[in-house]
């Protein structure tokens, strides 16, 4: 009896997490005219305000280029969802490991890959970041502990559960951040992943940016179970949801997962309730939803959000965030020069980079 009344208080009413959100996104208009109450430093207002723009600014430019076909190939955009890369960036460290899916151009942008080698690996230049021969979905940089960029839906989750292991066998207090969408939670190695990240209680935070569709399919007609983050219960791992459209929200909520990892006490998951204002991918006609409810997300844009703190609490003046924006297009003007200006690869590259060893025996000419 005991056992069937813990599972009844586990068993939690199905919503719609979109719908839970929105109508924040609602509220939030209703309450506009509040003053925002600031919770950090003015740098870290400041961070999140140019981080956000910068990710936001990069992307717009990413469509209008594929639309002038300099981009090809597929290319997913984050537009809406720049809290959830912003947030966690400035509750870890510079030596923690960041992983994540082929949405994956801003997550290294807020954590400062030069624009530059951003835009040249989406126009497949020699001067890319990932040398030409990532493109849009395969984008790495060591540089900054970002590991990609992955094509395949849900292969980075076991990734990130092998990175957090590598970490905990060397004996450091590194921690691996693992990025999926709301589609890959439907694979199994998921399972696989959290069983095992539990077993051997590895540093890493699973993070689902929940925004509400697998391409163009609903959380509701795919799953379930609605609210993503009681997958985690199953295996006895600390879960919670959180609000992805408010860098505030993410920050804390990292930071709580970062510190049970740092202490050895495990993984966590986070479902991060986001919504993208673009399509899945650029050939996206986005007939699965409305104009109005996409309009009603925006009532909840994270940048809006903290530029009315930065504003509310005269941490800087219009001008300044003005100057800011100045200089985010200014950065985004020089990446796409730099690319368009920047030599292919030379056919020959294609046999490099295939194995971490140069001189690798079983490398046949």
């Amino acid at each position: 009896m005991a056992v069937a009344n813990k599972k009844e208080t586990k068993t939690a009413k199905k919503t719609d997490p979109l719908v839970s959100v929105a109508e924040g996104a609602a509220k939030a208009k209703s309450n506009g005219v509040k003053k925002a109450k600031a919770k950090y430093p003015r740098e870290t207002y400041m961070y999140w305000y140019e981080s956000m723009q910068l990710m936001r600014k990069f992307e717009e430019k990413a469509g209008q280029l594929y639309g002038q076909q300099k981009i090809r190939g597929f290319c997913h955009l984050y537009i809406g969802q720049e809290a959830c890369a912003a947030g966690a960036v400035t509750a870890l460290t510079k030596e923690d490991k960041f992983i994540t899916a082929y949405r994956d151009h801003a997550h290294p942008l807020a954590l400062g890959t030069s624009p530059n080698a951003v835009m040249a690996e989406l126009f497949a230049k020699a001067t890319g970041v990932s040398k030409g021969k990532g493109g849009s979905m395969h984008i790495f940089d060591r540089n900054v502990n970002f590991v990609g960029g992955h094509g395949i839906v849900g292969g980075q989750i076991p990734l990130g559960a092998g990175i957090a292991f590598a970490e905990k066998y060397k004996g450091t207090k590194n921690l691996c951040i693992c990025y999926m969408g709301d589609g890959a939670v439907r694979q199994g190695a998921l399972h696989e992943a959290f069983n095992m990240a539990m077993l051997w209680k590895l540093p890493v935070i699973f993070c689902i940016e929940n925004n509400g569709y697998a391409m163009g399919t609903s959380v509701s007609r795919t799953s379930n179970v609605t609210d993503l983050y009681t997958l985690g219960e199953a295996y006895d791992m600390p879960s919670e949801p959180v609000n992805g459209m408010d860098v505030e929200a993410i920050h804390e909520a990292v930071s709580r997962a970062a510190d049970r990892a740092r202490n050895g006490e495990g993984p966590t998951l986070l479902e991060m309730r986001t919504y993208r204002y673009k399509g899945h991918s650029m050939s996206d006609p986005q007939k699965y939803r409305t104009r109005e409810e996409v309009e009603q997300w925006r009532l909840q844009d994270p940048i809006e959000l903290v530029r009315k703190t930065i504003l509310d609490n005269k941490m800087a003046t219009e001008d300044e965030l003005a100057a800011i924006d100045e200089k985010v297009k200014g950065q985004v003007d020089e990446s796409v020069r730099f690319a368009e200006e920047s030599p292919y690869p030379d056919p020959s590259e294609a046999f490099k980079d295939v194995y971490a060893e140069p001189n690798y025996p079983f490398i046949m000419d």
